[in-house]
């Protein structure tokens, strides 16, 4: 019997209908291996991976597979989105006995739950072959199998985890810009070869350098090439080749609010019309095609449509004309490259420089996306995973305010307030929702931590104290459950379903290092509140980056970017004054619009010369004589404590550490202060 036709998740509910006997990941099927004395066999995907698509019409529809798989196991499906956990300690055990990792990810288990053999996609002639294979090493030589899987698990459970703290030094920052020189593409962009992904986190490492070589062509070559939508807007995951001409089509949540976050730095830093137009493009796209009716964002979009890759987005030099006429579709078809770069003579758009007529490009744009809308639109993935909404609300509050776009702060505000009714139960997060519904998993390091980083940045964009105290409840729980008692973090929290190994990995993926991005939220709570807590936790959390920057830079990358504002401050700014008086929002917004790294905001009224009265506790000396928040919980930022209005009128105080300088009242004097910081 197929178990996943009550799931929330809608990679699980693609499998509902298969003829294999499916389980979800839990304790029942271990269970029911256990009675019926066989292995588990665990398949972990996602609902936009194409060869997961493959294996499933291949093997998983087809009744003999089905059969086989039915007899001799007990068949558990994942989906990885929603249990990153479970994916992150099969994944270690793929990667340790085959050298490689993807999905479809295949895994042979004890009943225990302990791998004895792993692996990814197979065709199905082999995978019937190693489902006979399994089960008669399981039945024939079950003490060889049993002895494999505890080397294996032993092994997983010794290796020795990177060191916590001290702070890297600005060395390290130059060790690892060193790094990345060495794998850095001067034709293209990029790091390294085919494929080809976005790199996001090292872009912000770059820009908060104020490295523009690197950082800038890569930018630029990504938002001409056909890894970016021309018509639509939004980052596909990567590029099939180094050149950033092909993707592999699928779109997901975290790469778009990454790349928006980061289109919205490089305007800050100079970075043109390209960086805007991409950057509200990506924006656009995420709320046309991507929010949810609860307002939250949807997790991803297939590759496929009409069981074809790429269909969606390719074309040909004749349907161009049929959208356009003949004049239009022959000149788009030179503007784009419609030269067969995809397959069977289609073509994946791409904009290699813009034309003179930009009248005509966005004419030609409209018109070929009204015809695109016409076709069949690929699947989409509508749950909400809090880690990847927590980075959307960032980019879009932030890109709002530097864009003067009331309608993507709106968004981001939306996106919080389900976050906060609907995930939020007691300072713990779920890790997802769907119609409004929280999801079964609980949420990991990394859901805390973007979610808290999210709360931030919108505080600082609305000045709504909900944010910032929703903020300083998560972190409470990285600080309380997910802490490995040496100055990092694990994956998961103290309390969570115990897997034969705990997860703990400082390196980025396609999103931050969970441990990274705690680090980074931690700093800001620590720049607005002046907890040493916290600020002795980003930095402890850090240490790890002291030994990946020297040969290994690209997968620390949101660690390094941490660092470069932990080693240059934070510069914190305290605007106070009525909301509704033009004088603080023009100051609120100048020093949103500051191209400082790292920044944090604090927004007050400054009655009283203290926008913090009336709280129990205040700054008291710690131990260390460093001052640290003692007594309730901040309802605002203790960095607006005693900053009052200046001669009656809305100031702005710059300060580091929270050591100001004298308050200024206009934006062109506080464009000064920011600049001379």
């Amino acid at each position: 019997m197929n178990r996943l036709g009550s799931e929330t998740s809608p990679y699980l509910l693609q499998h509902a209908d298969n003829p294999v006997d499916w389980w979800p990941w839990g304790e029942e099927a271990m269970r029911e291996a256990r009675r019926r004395d066989v292995p588990l066999l665990i398949s972990v995907g996602y609902s936009a991976c194409h060869w997961c698509h493959v294996m499933a019409h291949e093997s998983f529809e087809d009744h003999e597979t089905a059969k086989l798989m039915n007899e001799h196991f007990v068949n558990v499906k994942v989906d990885r989105e929603e249990r990153p956990d479970v994916d992150a300690v099969y994944m270690s055990a793929t990667q340790a006995m085959t050298h490689q990792g993807g999905w479809p990810m295949t895994v042979f288990a004890t009943p225990e739950g302990h791998p004895f053999y792993c692996g990814t996609y197979f065709p199905r002639p082999s995978f019937q072959r190693l489902l006979g294979a399994v089960h008669q090493a399981w039945t024939g030589d079950r003490e060889a199998v049993l002895k494999q899987g505890a080397k294996l698990v032993e092994a997983l459970n010794t290796q020795t985890a990177l060191p916590s703290g001290p702070l890297p030094t600005a060395e390290t920052l130059d060790q690892a810009m060193r790094n990345l020189r060495e794998t850095f593409d001067p034709v293209h962009g990029g790091f390294g070869g085919a494929p080809k992904f976005p790199p996001s986190m090292v872009l912000e490492f770059l820009l908060r350098s104020g490295e523009r070589e690197m950082g800038g062509k890569t930018l630029d070559a990504m938002a001409r090439g056909g890894i970016y939508d021309q018509l639509g807007g939004g980052f596909a995951r990567y590029s099939v080749d180094a050149a950033w001409v092909v993707p592999h089509f699928e779109k997901m949540l975290y790469d778009n609010a990454l790349l928006l976050r980061v289109y919205t730095h490089w305007w800050k830093a100079g970075g043109g019309p390209l960086a805007r137009r991409v950057a509200l493009e990506t924006a656009d796209w995420l709320l046309r095609e991507m929010r949810t009716p609860e307002g939250g964002f949807a997790s991803a979009l297939d590759a496929d449509s009409e069981g074809e890759e790429g269909r969606f987005y390719i074309w040909t030099p004749d349907e161009l004309r049929e959208v356009l006429g003949e004049q239009d579709g022959d000149w788009a078809s030179v503007v784009f490259d419609v030269t067969g770069t995809f397959e069977h003579g289609t073509s994946v758009l791409r904009l290699l420089e813009d034309p003179p007529a930009m009248e005509r490009l966005t004419s030609v744009r409209a018109r070929l996306l009204a015809a695109r809308e016409r076709r069949v639109r690929p699947g989409r993935d509508d749950k909400v995973v809090a880690s990847w909404n927590g980075l959307a609300i960032a980019a879009l509050a932030e890109a709002g305010v530097v864009f003067e776009r009331p309608d993507l702060v709106d968004a981001a505000t939306a996106c919080a307030v389900l976050l906060d009714d609907v995930h939020v139960r007691g300072g713990r997060l779920a890790r997802t929702s769907r119609d409004g519904r929280p999801g079964p998993s609980a949420g990991v390091l990394e859901d805390y931590a973007n979610v808290a980083e999210g709360m931030i940045a919108l505080y600082g964009v609305t000045g709504d104290p909900r944010w910032f105290r929703l903020a300083g409840s998560l972190l409470d729980s990285v600080l309380d459950r997910f802490a490995d008692g040496v100055g990092g973090f694990y994956d998961t929290a103290d309390d969570a379903e115990p897997l034969f190994q705990r997860p703990q990995d400082p390196t980025d993926n396609a999103t931050p290092s969970g441990q990274y991005a705690a680090a980074g939220a931690l700093l800001a709570y620590a720049a607005l509140t002046g907890s040493a807590r916290h600020l002795e936790a980003a930095h402890a959390a850090l240490g790890p980056v002291s030994v990946l920057a020297p040969g290994h830079a690209r997968f620390a990358g949101w660690g390094l970017a941490v660092v470069r504002v932990a080693l240059d401050g934070p510069v914190e700014v305290a605007v106070v004054g009525p909301p509704d008086d033009p004088r603080t929002r023009a100051l609120h917004r100048e020093a949103l619009l500051a191209d400082v790294p790292g920044l944090v905001v604090a927004l007050g009224r400054g009655e009283s010369g203290a926008g913090a009265a009336g709280r129990p506790g205040g700054l008291m000396p710690g131990p260390d004589g460093t001052l640290d928040w003692q007594g309730a919980a901040l309802d605002e930022p203790a960095l607006l404590e005693g900053r009052g209005l200046v001669g009656g009128a809305p100031a702005a105080y710059v300060c580091r550490g929270f050591t100001c300088r004298m308050p200024v009242t206009t934006p062109e004097e506080l464009r000064a202060e920011l600049a001379h910081r």
